[in-house]
């Protein structure tokens, strides 16, 4: 893992620092640095797995989030998602912390753990079964893009957006915060909408993507959507 990718998760750590724990009021917040420590422990986990096995798809991920060739919407869908991230965080420190609107037994946090670090292999697994999963939208023409079809895309279409479903409310369980479980719904509903939006940019653009949707009919979630 190069200076340039540790340099950002680093910068990231302390940019949800100061939003958690500005919004809590205080450093004395357990769930806080547990959250810190397993979402970014895992961040850099699945990084540098990334950095030895698939180095271009690394590079591509690190790219700025408007490109060429990126459709208006997702341009769009990125800054707006960003800052909902972000009063996300600030929403979930006010909540658990500040001024305490819930009480989540501990069970429940835990069990928000576990599904958050349960979340990096499976997002590994993803990575590694397609080297073309940039995170933003476009057609890599200039990477050979072609449909990939094993591994968990024999299951869904969007495998990564699968695993989001759980890695968000895993966020908000283990910080304690009924209402970022909430907020979690939100969020996946923007993932919902980039699934469906981003389903029919494949279809227009990616050959032989019509044919793989055929045979694989679930985007998201199987025998749902």
């Amino acid at each position: 893992m190069g200076f340039k990718v540790g340099f950002t998760l680093a910068v990231e750590a302390l940019f949800f620092a100061v939003l958690l724990f500005g919004a809590a009021g205080t450093l004395a917040w357990p769930a806080g640095w547990v959250y810190l420590i397993l979402f970014f422990g895992g961040g850099a986990w699945a990084t540098q797995r990334l950095a030895r096995y698939d180095p271009a798809l690394l590079a591509e991920r690190m790219k700025m989030p408007f490109q060429p060739g990126q459709p208006l919407w997702d341009k769009l869908l990125l800054p707006v998602v960003g800052v909902a991230w972000c009063a996300w965080l600030v929403l979930m420190g006010l909540d658990a912390v500040r001024y305490r609107w819930s009480a989540m037994p501990l069970w429940l946090q835990c069990a928000g753990a576990v599904l958050l670090v349960l979340s990096f292999p499976a997002i590994d697994r993803v990575f590694h079964a397609n080297t073309f999963l940039a995170a933003v939208v476009r057609i890599q023409s200039e990477r050979g893009h072609r449909v990939v079809s094993t591994g968990p895309y024999a299951v869904v279409r969007h495998p990564l957006y699968a695993v989001m479903l759980v890695f968000l409310p895993a966020n908000a369980l283990l910080l304690g915060s009924w209402y970022g479980v909430a907020g979690s719904l939100v969020l996946a509903g923007g993932i919902v909408f980039r699934t469906a939006m981003e389903d029919r940019e494949l279809l227009r653009g990616l050959a032989g993507y019509a044919a793989y949707a055929a045979r694989v009919r679930y985007r998201l979630i199987p025998f749902v959507w």
